[in-house]
């Protein structure tokens, strides 16, 4: 009101100056002079009575109970927690490299392949003893029926010339009952006789002894057979990994070796990534190190989810002013989880549980939020507030608001109220 009386002086400082001129000229002069008095006092009266806002020009936000935390920001890579190493299967040479570090890969895509030329001279060569071994297994089987013919053939005589002899000594026994035959005659078909017996016996031992001899032969040529079919399988299975390809999917991180360089079996030659589940590597300054402890509890941000975690290892060497950590997430595989991605962590300093709290929106940055309006009925009535904790997502009241209540903010910020106790809000 006084920069209205202002106006309103100066003004009659000028019309006492146009009175000591002619009267046309002070009708000139006064009558554009009194239509300015009469704007200007209406411009100042519009802007000193609080003028209604529409509540589509505001933002509404519910007072709520909840947690709230104290946080401190620091920054974080997305990284696979699983990493996979592919080794040489076998000494060679790097032939091909069809993928390079950083690139994505499906289950199956081959990444290096590896000269096969030595093993397959080697698998050229088992195959050809091999057959070598099974033509020899097999003349050892026909040996043995043969020999086992023989031996049979051999006993059976044997046997049938006891039997004459048993048939001799028989008619001899008849004879020397009636004085046909001396009896040294039939001791000496006796002694044929055992004798006979002895050799039949003898005959048996040496042929049981060359079958095992011959069994022994087969078993010793199956089992060479069976060796050199299990390191030709092996050098087969050898053969099918000198393509190198990717187990799983996921992102290579490195590959040792060049073309036409030579490597030895087990030499790592790709490091890549299992893109199933991941972890986060932290960073922060040096000076939130205390802050930076094994187990305290982390949100990962990500567009409008707040995914929970815990700090794992903390690097205890501090480098370019900055402290390295890992972080474990809860949910290692959500969906929104990417290789190398860039994120915001908040680290949980504090927290305080069932709080009186309101949502925080960027209109807050730029305010000082000792009062707030408070919509009853139709119109914002101004309270006075105390804030305590405050985070991106919440801030906390302490008093001045009940849950339940709403707070109604002007999108073009509080002065839009004029600091008026109460504005009008029209729906």
């Amino acid at each position: 009101m006084r920069e209205v009386w202002r106006v309103v002086i100066s003004y009659k400082f000028l019309i006492f100056k146009v009175m000591i001129l002619s009267k046309k000229q002070r009708v000139a002069i006064l009558v554009p002079i009194g239509i300015l008095i009469l704007i200007s006092v209406i411009l100042f009266s519009r802007r000193l009575m609080p003028t209604p806002i529409n509540v589509r020009d505001c933002i509404v936000l519910n007072v709520e109970k909840g947690n709230i935390y104290q946080i401190i920001a620091a920054t974080g890579i997305v990284e696979a927690e699983n990493e996979v190493l592919i080794r040489s299967p076998y000494p060679s040479i790097v032939k091909q490299i069809n993928k390079e570090p950083g690139s994505k890969v499906q289950p199956g895509d081959i990444i290096l392949v590896l000269e096969d030329g030595p093993i397959k001279e080697e698998i050229s060569k088992i195959n050809d003893q091999l057959e070598l071994r099974r033509n020899t297994l097999e003349k050892n089987k026909l040996s043995e029926f043969s020999a086992t013919v023989d031996l049979n053939y051999s006993e059976e005589v044997k046997k049938l010339n006891i039997t004459s002899l048993k048939s001799q000594l028989a008619d001899e026994v008849q004879l020397l009952e009636v004085g046909g035959i001396s009896p040294a005659k039939i001791e000496k078909t006796k002694e044929e006789i055992a004798l006979a017996e002895k050799d039949l016996a003898m005959l048996k031992q040496k042929n049981g002894i060359r079958v095992k001899q011959l069994k022994a032969e087969e078993t010793g040529l199956v089992l060479e057979i069976k060796m050199q079919e299990k390191e030709l399988s092996d050098k087969m299975r050898i053969m099918s990994q000198m393509h190198l390809t990717a187990p799983s999917s996921g992102i290579i991180l490195s590959i040792s070796g060049k073309v036409g360089e030579k490597v030895n079996t087990d030499n790592v030659l790709i490091r890549m990534s299992d893109l199933s589940t991941f972890k986060i590597a932290g960073s922060a300054e040096d000076k939130q190190a205390e802050f930076i402890k094994t187990g305290r509890k982390v949100f990962a941000v990500i567009d409008n989810e707040r995914l929970p975690g815990n700090i794992g290892i903390v690097n205890p060497m501090i480098e370019n002013g900055k402290v390295q950590f890992t972080v474990h997430l809860e949910e290692k595989s959500h969906p929104k989880l990417l290789s190398n991605q860039k994120i915001v962590l908040w680290m949980v300093e504090g927290e305080v549980q069932n709080a009186t709290r309101i949502k925080n929106v960027s209109l807050f940055d730029k305010e000082s939020l000792n009062a707030l309006y408070v919509l009853e009925n139709g119109t914002a009535v101004r309270r006075e507030v105390t804030t305590g904790r405050k985070n991106p997502d919440y801030i906390q009241l302490l008093t001045g608001v009940d849950e339940g209540e709403k707070i109604i903010v002007p999108k073009r910020g509080m002065s839009a109220f004029h600091n008026e106790k109460s504005v009008v809000i029209n729906n």
